[in-house]
């Protein structure tokens, strides 16, 4: 969440579909949709009517290159859109672009690997690298994604265009997918009216909610509303947001609410009444660290009492999960101070750990392909270029944190006993 920003200066830093066969067993060519395209076809594979033992990645798919589809430049890999040189990085690492192929690496001008070869990178607006995304997926067992929609992006084509490669994809890979909104940065008079005509918009005309892979719970569709804090509008605005998606006939969904984690113990009674009407409630909690023999382990000591008073609310409980934290690049060296270490997977896997040890049966990861902030789980270069200071995975497999949320997933589901050290070797 690109909101993370001001969240962790604050202390509030802070889906699967159903068996279903059209004839074809096997389904080997990926459908690439035009943005007035509708996915053609659906590979057997995750249940789409639960949230139940699943795990969901945040992915973002915000990234833009020169060149591409979009055209809208450097987009999330460069504070100047025009521009991408090693004082312009806004972001914190280097994606391991060896599986892509040509027609998906974008050149870096001026940048290089330490073999001296000429560094690439990819973007989102690309259907063969969401394709490529959702096929990782698969392979390491990850049920799928919320997808990301800003509402200060929401008008731009790119982002209808990225979730029509999200939905081929997903019915190709077997994957599931939701829509999350992120209010981050939106006018609270046009906040309502955006999320509203959006999802009206994403039903009535696109009938996203009719693929038979788009994520389901209690017999209504799922839509994640990222951001409701007590310090960015009031409750009677959150309360108009949750009594349409509660209690609308034709619009109506399980609403998932991201919010504050400090929750619980909100002060403002009118927020604190808004806290307990989710359907799934998700307290951010990514930035949050407690110090554990001299190490940084994730802050998860809430989590019981969170459960606790979730269920007395008839809520599920959809706590984060997240590998790590960096941010130098995108706020500059002061920034090193808010490092969360990955201590090669270890602060990862203990909340998988904690989650199962307290019963939960669902989990949100922060984040699939979230660079700009070193919280993604997807494949990152040990070999960034030397142009710029890149965090890494430290010698670790490129793959190494798809295959521990396989494994995570294995025991959110049950398939497998926790354990509090690492279930797998590189």
């Amino acid at each position: 969440m690109n909101e993370l920003k001001s969240d962790f200066r604050t202390k509030c830093v802070p889906f699967l579909c159903f068996s279903f066969v059209v004839g074809l067993t096997v389904w080997i060519a990926s459908p690439v949709l035009s943005l007035d395209d509708e996915p053609k076809a659906q590979k057997s594979g995750i249940d789409a009517t639960t949230l139940h033992h699943k795990v969901l990645c945040g992915y973002q798919g915000w990234f833009r290159c020169p060149g591409d589809p979009a055209e809208e430049g450097w987009k999330h890999w460069s504070r100047n859109s025009n521009r991408l040189i090693a004082k312009s990085l806004s972001f914190e690492m280097w994606p391991d672009m060896t599986d892509y192929s040509d027609d998906e690496k974008y050149a870096v001008p001026g940048f290089t690997y330490p073999d001296g070869k000429p560094a690439h990178l990819f973007s989102s607006a690309h259907p063969k690298t969401v394709e490529r995304h959702f096929k990782w997926m698969e392979q390491y067992g990850i049920d799928g994604v919320f997808v990301q929609r800003f509402l200060t992006e929401i008008a731009n084509p790119s982002t209808d265009r990225v979730l029509k490669h999200v939905r081929a994809s997903a019915a190709s890979t077997g994957r599931v997918y939701a829509i999350c909104y992120d209010m981050s940065g939106s006018p609270q008079d046009r906040l309502f009216s955006t999320i509203v005509d959006d999802w009206k918009r994403l039903m009535d005309e696109q009938k996203v909610t009719q693929d038979p892979s788009y994520l389901h719970h209690n017999g209504k569709p799922v839509v994640f509303v990222w951001g409701f804090f007590s310090d960015r509008f009031g409750s009677a605005l959150a309360n108009m947001i949750i009594d349409f998606f509660k209690t609308d006939k034709r619009y109506g969904a399980t609403l998932v609410g991201g919010c504050q984690w400090p929750w619980r113990t909100e002060k403002n009674s009118e927020w604190a009444k808004v806290f307990r009407r989710f359907d799934v409630i998700s307290p951010w909690n990514v930035g949050h660290t407690m110090m554990v023999n001299n190490q940084k382990h994730a802050t998860t000591d809430y989590w019981k009492d969170d459960i606790a008073e979730a269920g007395k609310n008839k809520m599920a409980y959809l706590p984060v999960i997240y590998p790590g934290f960096s941010w130098t690049n995108l706020k500059g060296k002061s920034a090193a101070k808010d490092i969360v270490p990955r201590q090669g997977g270890e602060f990862y896997w203990r909340q998988f750990d904690t989650a199962a040890n307290l019963g939960v049966e669902m989990a949100y990861v922060a984040m699939f392909d979230e660079v700009d902030e070193g919280t993604a789980i997807f494949k990152v270069s040990n070999s960034p270029p030397s142009q710029g200071q890149f965090q890494t995975y430290e010698g670790l497999p490129s793959d190494w944190y798809l295959r521990l949320t396989g494994e995570g997933t294995k025991v959110i589901r049950g398939e497998r006993k926790s354990q509090p050290v690492l279930p797998i070797k590189p």
